[in-house]
Formats: structure tokens, C-alpha cells, sequence
């Protein structure tokens, strides 16, 4: 190592000494555990059924199918980056698995592993786009959501003659591929739904990585400064590449889920959902500049939406308010992340 590399290993902020309400305010999600204290006190006041057992594991269950897809969003957005194609490749998973499986053979699982590569291949399809291109991710994934869309309902009505799949529930493997997938588990009497564990597992691992590993300094550097990651000799575009990788895992986990609940699948679901996710890696901290966020979070903006989703049902208020409290939150959630950032910095 260089002494120049000594040095700035030495100045690095995640290593210096630092106090612990120094540490509070530098962390990412301070500001969106605030707003989420402040939503679920809200809707416990406003709302009678709010806190019932059954209620929260309702709204756990929300967040949960928010939060799979959030975190790999989330880490993508610290690297710099966006997917806009986040949401249909979502469906694209649940189409594929079903459909290849359907017609191609007898048992599911088949069809799951195939999805798998599929959406692993569309992701390193859009970062290789990415890093080839030098074009904007926005256009990139943008093209990627158009052609997904459109090959959705085409490829649908090509082989299944209507808008959704085929029933594959009594195909062989559809049992078991229910229970790792859509299950329920209960607990204590109430039922919590199997995507729970998938989410905090997925917050657990991507938090190792951003915290305990090389690879997380890489998504931290090429998200803060490209050009300078580069320079000390960062894979830049293996990381992205990475990243958009890691946007189709979570992508194929929330599709099967998808197959899996309902039988079949809709080809015109998921369009819109990718600002969802990207919605909730704001609120949960991350910069849309890049460089700056946690996986922890992102989960906690899914939360936030998890618990106004359904707190405005419980609530019995018109749902139709619900894009306004969401907007008002993201805004609300970006200003205070703003001034928490301002008061961490102010305290170096």
C-alpha cells in the first residue's frame, strides 16, 4: 500500500474515533426511524384496530413485499445508480417460471431455476449496458422496462392466448415451492406471511455486505465518485454490474412469491411499482445522488409505507388520500434527511 493510500486510509470517517450521538446523527435511516415512530404513533391514535396482533402482521406483510425489492434498490441507488425496470422484471420472474414450467415441463421448480437465470441475465444485462454505454441508467432501464413490458403481453397472449398464465397448482413441486415462497407461519396464533423472513434476511445480508466486506467499500466508492473509485483501481463496472444483479435476485424472489399466491399471472402487474421501491430507499436515507445509504434503511421506508398503506384501511379513511400521505412523506422524509446530514456534518 502507498503512503498516499496510508493516508487516506487513516483520514477514512468509518474508522475514525467518533462519539456515540456523533454516530447517531451520521447514521443514514436516523431520519426515516423518526418519520416511522411518527407514523405508527399517528395511526395508533387515529385508528382502533391498529395495533391488534393480526393488524401489524397485515402490515408487516405490505412492507415485506415492498422491502424484498427496496434493499437490492437500495444498494444500487449507493452505487449511483437507478433501475427503472425493477418493477415488470418482477412480473417477468413470476411469467417465466410459470410458463416454462406449464409448457416446457411437469414440475416448477424447473421453471423457478430458469427464472432465476432470467432475471439475473436481465440485470447483468442492464449494467453491462450501463458500463458499455456510458448512457444514463435512467435510459438504460427505461429501454429495459419498455421491451419487458411489451414482451410480457406479447409472449402471454402468444402462448396462453389471453392476459394471464395458465393454473399450474396441480403441477408437481407446486406444494413445496408454496412453502418456501407464500407460506404462512404462525406464531402465538397469528399468522405472519413467509416474505417477512425473506425481507429480513435480504436487510441482514445486505448490510453485511455494506458494512463488513470490500465489496460494500466498492459500492460506497463508485457511488460517491466514480472516477476516483477508478483511480485506486475499484472494479467499477464488475460493482455495477453486481448491483443490477443483485435488483434481479430480489426481483425472482418477489415474482415466485407472486406465482405462488395466486396461481397465475397477470402480464400488465408490477408497472409502477419501481418507484415504489425507489420511493422507499429515499425515505429510508439513501442520496439519489449515490454514495450515501443503508439497507436498514431502505426496510424502514418500506415499513413507513407498509403502515400507511394500511393504517388509512384500519383508519376506515378514504383510500384514495393514500398518494398524497405518500408524497407528503417523501418530501417530508428527504428535508429531514437533509438537515439530520447537515447537523452530522456540522459536529466533524
Amino acid at each position: 500500500m502507498s503512503a498516499a493510500q496510508v493516508k487516506e486510509a487513516d483520514t477514512d470517517e468509518r474508522i475514525l474515533h467518533a462519539s456515540p450521538l456523533r454516530k447517531l446523527l451520521g447514521r443514514p435511516e436516523l431520519g426515516s426511524v423518526v418519520g416511522a415512530i411518527a407514523v405508527f404513533v399517528f395511526f395508533a391514535f387515529f385508528a382502533d384496530s391498529f395495533l391488534r396482533a393480526t393488524s401489524l402482521s397485515t402490515v408487516l406483510y405490505a412492507a415485506s413485499t415492498i422491502g424484498i425489492m427496496a434493499v437490492p434498490v437500495a444498494l444500487l441507488m449507493i452505487g449511483g445508480e437507478f433501475d427503472l425496470s425493477a418493477g415488470v422484471m418482477v412480473t417477468s420472474s413470476a411469467l417465466v417460471s410459470s410458463m416454462f414450467s406449464y409448457q416446457m415441463t411437469a414440475n416448477v421448480w424447473v421453471g423457478v431455476g430458469v427464472s432465476l437465470l432470467v432475471t439475473l441475465a436481465i440485470g447483468a444485462f442492464n449494467g453491462f449496458m450501463l458500463t458499455r454505454t456510458k448512457l444514463p441508467s435512467f435510459i438504460i432501464t427505461l429501454g429495459t422496462f419498455l421491451m419487458l413490458t411489451g414482451m410480457n403481453l406479447g409472449f402471454t397472449k402468444l402462448i396462453d392466448g389471453t392476459v394471464s398464465t395458465k393454473t399450474i397448482a396441480d403441477m408437481e413441486g407446486f406444494d413445496s415451492a408454496r412453502e418456501v415462497f407464500a407460506s404462512t407461519i404462525t406464531v402465538g396464533g397469528v399468522g405472519f406471511k413467509v416474505t417477512i423472513l425473506w425481507w429480513l434476511a435480504l436487510v441482514a445480508v445486505a448490510s453485511w455486505i455494506l458494512l463488513r466486506t470490500r465489496a460494500g467499500n466498492w459500492i460506497f466508492a463508485v457511488g460517491g465518485n466514480k472516477d476516483a473509485a477508478r483511480a485506486v483501481g475499484v472494479p467499477v463496472a464488475k460493482t455495477k454490474i453486481g448491483l443490477y444483479m443483485g435488483v434481479g435476485l430480489g426481483a425472482w424472489i418477489a415474482g415466485q412469491h407472486l406465482l405462488f399466491s395466486y396461481d397465475v399471472v397477470q402480464s400488465g402487474e408490477g408497472v409502477g411499482n419501481e418507484l415504489i421501491y425507489i420511493i422507499a430507499a429515499v425515505i429510508g436515507g439513501c442520496l439519489i445522488t449515490g454514495g450515501y445509504g443503508s439497507a436498514v434503511g431502505s426496510a424502514v421506508g418500506a415499513l413507513i409505507f407498509g403502515m400507511t398503506s394500511k393504517g388509512i384501511v384500519f383508519a376506515e379513511w378514504n383510500p384514495d388520500w393514500f398518494k398524497f400521505f405518500l408524497g407528503a412523506m417523501l418530501l417530508l422524509a428527504t428535508l429531514l434527511n437533509a438537515w439530520v446530514r447537515k447537523r452530522a456534518e456540522a459536529t466533524k
